[in-house]
């Protein structure tokens, strides 16, 4: 095994000391990887990455059992900006940005984890990859479209020089070519500044064609772990949540949803 950035071991969440939404979760995130969690709505994917980032405390939740290990150092239950100290920079689903910013001092108030520093270098980094950024840069954030505010959000995660970056659902409700050029920049990001990435996505089969391993959700648990190639091989991942049969041909959406396979994990 290579070099180990997080691990959550056996970790629970109860939202409102009464709802437990994560049910013993263990995962590992190698550094220099992307790690994609895959799974429908509930699955408790999302509640996994703020259990991570600090963020479950305004929603009244916990970690209630388990560790959150990065660095070495357990991170479980603490603040966010602690958290966020620790280089771990959360993407929240929903691109939410500060509206009547522009997008070039949005993409400022992600180096607020180190003020001081210099910043114009990591800008021409983010207009790097994001182009089309470079045009729109002293336009106000609440007028940009879909696809640049995924584009933004992104970058101002990028400012903050993260170790782990966590992403949440990048292709919601945007146009296959735009859903396309974020995951190529992703993977480039990746590749060229060995980002340890975090990736949960309901698009399974982007997800799985830049991650290099994948853990499967499903109620709380997980169900299923491998690499990329292991979960786009497999039978159940395939018909599930890639909307193939066993075959390899393409399958209705009515047909999925008829479940006449069941799940082995279940």
């Amino acid at each position: 095994m290579g070099d180990i950035l997080l691990q959550l071991n056996n970790i629970s969440v109860v939202y409102s000391n009464v709802i437990q939404v994560l049910k013993g979760v263990s995962l590992t995130v190698e550094r220099g990887n992307i790690v994609s969690l895959l799974g429908s709505n509930g699955a408790g994917k999302t509640t996994t990455l703020k259990a991570i980032s600090g963020l479950l405390k305004p929603e009244n939740g916990e970690v209630t059992d388990g560790d959150i290990i990065c660095n070495g150092v357990n991170i479980q239950n603490q603040s966010p900006e602690f958290i966020t100290r620790q280089g771990i920079i959360q993407v929240l689903e929903g691109r939410q940005p500060f509206k009547y910013l522009t997008i070039e001092e949005n993409l400022r108030v992600g180096t607020a984890t180190r003020p001081g520093k210099p910043y114009k270098q990591d800008l021409e980094l983010v207009y790097h990859y994001f182009p089309a950024l470079v045009q729109r840069r002293k336009a106000l954030a609440g007028y940009c479209s879909g696809g640049e505010l995924q584009m933004l959000v992104i970058g101002r995660a990028l400012m903050a020089h993260p170790q782990l970056l966590m992403l949440d659902e990048p292709s919601l409700g945007l146009a296959p070519l735009v859903v396309q050029e974020i995951f190529r920049i992703i993977k480039k990001i990746n590749e060229e500044h060995a980002t340890t990435i975090v990736l949960v996505e309901q698009n399974a089969n982007m997800a799985l064609q830049v991650a290099h391993y994948g853990y499967v959700m499903e109620n709380g648990k997980i169900v299923m772990e491998g690499t990329s190639k292991e979960l786009s091989d497999n039978p159940d991942v395939k018909e599930f949540y890639l909307g193939m049969a066993a075959s390899g041909i393409a399958k209705s959406y009515k047909d999925v949803k008829s479940y006449r396979r069941r799940k082995r994990w279940l």
